[in-house]
């Protein structure tokens, strides 16, 4: 399983770093999950610089993508030399979106009419695009994911396990890395939160 996490220049640490660690925790059972960015380095919103693992276009042949947050994020949605390089299918991929990434997945087309969770920044901007912006820090139709808050990235990390390894293989390795004294009160709140989206893939 092949994770490409969408990472640019002004990222935030949290969306990218939390669903990177926590996909990896199945690198046991053949799930890779990398940074792909349009540069080589890309420097965060506190000003930490990062070695892209993967080119953009490494999205195109992953099986899955998340696209990550920053604070440049409304200036990449109206780039469209950069967003061109990003041919991604639904189809074929679960493609994930955390805090302003989800105005990405609008830019993208593949939004379409289904409700999508934010932050409260980007919320006014979704909104604009014409988008159902719901309070809720996860929302899952079908392939498509969005979730609202940084670290709200757990649950994106969490859908994902559930959706293509199952959910005694999700909730392994989120055990390992949940909280001692409440791993397994943890481990239940994240997966009750996305099980209603693994098996219906719908939502209201």
């Amino acid at each position: 399983m092949r994770v490409a996490i969408l990472t640019f220049d002004g990222f935030n640490e949290p969306g990218t770093f939390i669903a990177l660690g926590l996909l990896n925790r199945l690198s046991a059972h053949g799930w890779s999950a990398e940074i792909a960015s349009p540069t080589a380095y890309v420097t965060s919103m506190s000003g930490v610089r990062v070695q892209a693992q993967r080119p953009l276009e490494y999205a195109n042949d992953a099986d899955a993508v998340i696209f990550g947050s920053g604070i440049y994020t409304r200036a990449i949605a109206e780039n469209s030399a950069l967003l061109d390089r990003l041919q991604l299918d639904p189809v074929r991929q679960s493609i994930a979106a955390q805090c302003s990434g989800t105005l990405l997945l609008a830019r993208l087309g593949l939004v379409g009419g289904m409700p999508a969770c934010t932050d409260l920044t980007t919320k006014p901007w979704l909104i604009e695009a014409g988008v159902r912006v719901i309070d809720e820090p996860f929302h899952a139709r079908g392939p498509i994911a969005t979730a609202g808050g940084c670290l709200a990235s757990q649950y994106l990390a969490a859908w994902l396990m559930a959706r293509h390894a199952g959910l005694a293989a999700a909730a392994r390795a989120l055990h390992l890395a949940a909280p001692v004294g409440e791993k397994d009160a943890y481990v239940a709140r994240l997966l009750d939160r996305v099980r209603p989206f693994i098996d219906t893939g719908a939502g209201a």
